[in-house]
């Protein structure tokens, strides 16, 4: 990559980190902030529900957006949303008012996301396009690990004070971007007509058409497969091994480490060695194991190496899964984008749904549902034919 390329990768990677972080920096304080206006559990359920929602509902007229009116435009506007969503859940102490911030935010995060990726996609060539996107995958698991240790270190200045220090550090990445951050379409391609933004349901519809379909179903699919593990893994721990609170921290905090070194370091090597369907079929099959290992591993420590296994595979799914869409998305990298959003929010709505239901009937049933499901995908994957002029 050129010098002016790696510039602009980095103002895009320090975005990213500070959506997903100054999100992050509210988890520590959550559960006792909920309980100190009077809510608890159904309360934390749905400001996680409200967001994953606004984000699909959102995520496929965003993309759109930013195919119509530039890529620079929807990444400071989602910026804003989301530094505006914290200085809403900053100044009121009303639960109803906290669902509207996570309205708010999440519209700001399907604003971001998708005009992000498009971005990376106009600035590098096909060649390039998988290292553009683990870098920007890295910041977003960079962000995932940061963000709760800086927010549990704030809490003890303040209950509140993670949420104002989050939505100043947003505000501050609008202020940069707006500064630094240069448009990355070309100027012809900007003057589309606008037109009426077509319905959510009917987007995805026309989704069904598009050569890139299967990655997209995949994307769903992993999302769907890792937030359902994510969100009964610490309740399993516990409930199977005796983990402590601090032995779940450390699990998730080594995953995500392993998941910014993986991305930064290797995805681009393994693309160009073994190229993007063979990588997308090995790590498919790789995360089936490692979930069919967690139904049979008899303590923690081998828990802990599986999780490990699970999230190695999926970071590098994440950003090969971004280029095949990206590839294959030619000139509408808005809409590709926001519906690559869009299919990983359905996941991200389902997966824990299904797996705190399931949890509930059987402890095992999330992990051979998510099992079953990962089968299915890797038939799917290996059966999928590319259209002739596809550039993979």
């Amino acid at each position: 990559m050129s010098s002016a390329q790696r510039k602009k990768l980095i103002i895009l990677m320090i975005n990213m980190f500070i959506a997903v972080g100054s999100f992050g920096i509210i988890i520590p304080i959550l559960p006792q902030y909920l309980l100190s206006i009077g809510e608890a559990g159904t309360a934390a359920g749905l400001m996680i529900a409200i967001f994953a929602g606004a984000q699909l509902v959102m995520s496929p007229i965003a993309g759109r957006w930013a195919d119509r009116f530039g890529r620079r435009i929807m990444i400071i506007i989602g910026l804003a949303g989301l530094a505006l969503s914290m200085f809403v859940f900053y100044f009121s102490d009303s639960i109803f008012i906290l669902y509207i911030s996570r309205v708010i935010g999440g519209v700001g995060a399907a604003l971001l996301i998708p005009a992000i990726f498009a971005y990376v996609a106009d600035i590098t060539t096909m060649e390039q396009r998988a290292k553009g996107n683990s870098f920007i995958s890295a910041s977003m698991s960079l962000g995932i690990v940061i963000g709760p240790g800086i927010g549990g270190f704030l809490a003890d200045f303040g209950l509140k004070i993670p949420l104002l220090v989050s939505a100043l550090v947003g505000l501050a990445a609008v202020v940069f971007s707006a500064l630094l951050l240069q448009e990355s379409m070309e100027p012809m391609t900007t003057d589309l007509p606008l037109g009426k933004p077509e319905p959510m349901v009917k987007e995805i519809m026309q989704s069904f058409e598009k050569p890139y379909f299967i990655p997209l179903v995949i994307t769903l699919v992993m999302s769907f497969g890792l937030m359902a593990y994510e969100s009964v893994l610490g309740l399993f721990v516990d409930n199977e091994f005796g983990a402590s609170p601090k032995d779940i921290a450390i699990m998730v905090t080594a995953t995500g480490i392993v998941s910014v070194i993986i991305q930064l370091f290797a995805v681009d090597w393994i693309v160009r060695r073994f190229g993007e369907r063979n990588v997308l079929n090995g790590f498919l099959a790789l995360a089936a194991f490692g979930f069919f290992l967690s139904t049979i591993v008899p303590n923690y420590f081998l828990f802990f190496i599986v999780t490990m296994i699970i999230f190695l595979a999926t970071s590098i799914l994440r950003p090969v899964l971004t280029t095949l869409i990206s590839k294959m998305a030619g000139s509408e990298q808005g809409f590709a984008m926001g519906m690559n959003n869009a299919y990983m929010s359905i996941g991200n709505v389902l997966g824990p749904l299904l797996a705190g239901v399931l949890y509930d009937v059987q402890i095992m049933y999330p992990f051979i549902l998510g099992l079953i499901v990962l089968i299915v995908t890797i038939f799917v994957s290996i059966r999928w034919k590319t259209p002739v002029n596809s550039p993979l």
